[in-house]
């Protein structure tokens, strides 16, 4: 695969917001023809990060979801049940599933949930990243172009319906952690994401900081396994640009939590030894930064 690797990080990166490292990493690893395994929460630009690399490069990029229905036979293809009672078995009447299309294509072939996947798909997969090739029953032997890569992301904090990743899988991919973005970082994101061009600049900058501020703390609150990633920041910055619009920024802080239920309330995950709702955390986070924090609650 020779592909202009320094040229392509300065583009993506131009365009990719606090992921430096992770583009690096990310390029280096398929670059050298490497399958590798993104492992980060929902929200820190795994696709994105994959999209505009392929975008670059002018690689197709071939996507599925992992879940309990992933079977094998969906991931290769199939036989045309019609044709074959036509015809029999034959190379011309199988439909290509995803892997066997990438294969096809030099595409990635990037599967979202990687570990919800049952084992024995996963394990479909193995041929096809050591050797480069699969056989089809009664299809023949498809041989992979040199721009095939396989790229799975997996959520670390999310154990309900996975799968246990073999060691077979391991050994045959490059690993790297994808975590949240620093503060700084997810403001840059917002203001990219969710711009909001009717409101005062002063008021926005007060709104995406707060924004920011409110979302990462539900990363840090003791009764939350898992916080929201900067979507719900995004979210949050316009659900409340809506609200400050229609009333104001008089009740700036009440707007802000109302905004925060909308928002942020269906992305968190309580700790199941609490006995609390996502509402009431979230009222602990608006207090700790627009009550206790008086800078925070005065406008301007």
């Amino acid at each position: 695969m020779s592909v202009d690797v320094v040229g392509a990080r300065q583009r993506i990166a131009a365009h990719l917001v606090g992921r430096e490292r992770e583009l690096r990493l990310t390029l280096a690893a398929v670059a050298a023809g490497r399958d590798i395994l993104l492992e980060g929460p929902p929200g820190t630009s795994k696709s994105t990060l994959l999209r505009a690399i392929t975008a670059e490069w002018g690689i197709p990029l071939v996507l599925v979801e992992g879940n309990a229905d992933l079977t094998p036979a969906k991931l290769l293809g199939h036989h045309n049940p019609a044709r074959v009672l036509r015809e029999d078995y034959s190379a011309d009447n199988f439909v290509a599933g995803p892997l066997v299309e990438a294969m096809e294509k030099g595409a990635f072939l990037y599967i979202e949930e990687f570990n919800r996947a049952p084992e024995d798909t996963l394990n479909t997969l193995l041929t096809a990243m050591a050797e480069r090739q699969v056989s089809i029953p009664r299809a023949g032997q498809v041989t992979a172009l040199d721009t095939f890569r396989v790229i799975g992301s997996m959520n670390p904090y999310d154990n309900v319906g996975t799968t246990r990743l073999s060691t077979s899988v391991h050994d045959r991919m490059c690993r790297l952690a994808v975590t949240y973005q620093d503060e700084q970082a997810e403001r840059g994101i917002v203001r990219l994401r969710a711009p909001l061009p009717a409101l005062d600049p002063s008021l926005y900058e007060r709104l995406a900081e707060d924004a920011v501020a409110v979302t990462r703390a539900t990363r840090e609150h003791p009764d939350v396994r898992q916080g929201s990633s900067v979507r719900g920041a995004i979210d949050l910055t316009l659900v409340a640009g809506q609200l400050l619009t229609m009333s104001g920024d008089e009740d700036y802080p009440e707007v802000m939590y109302d905004a925060m239920v909308v928002a942020l309330s269906g992305r968190i995950t309580l700790d199941e030894t609490v006995d609390r709702t996502a509402e009431a955390v979230l009222r602990d986070i608006w207090e700790d930064r627009f009550l206790l924090e008086p800078h925070a609650a005065t406008p301007g």
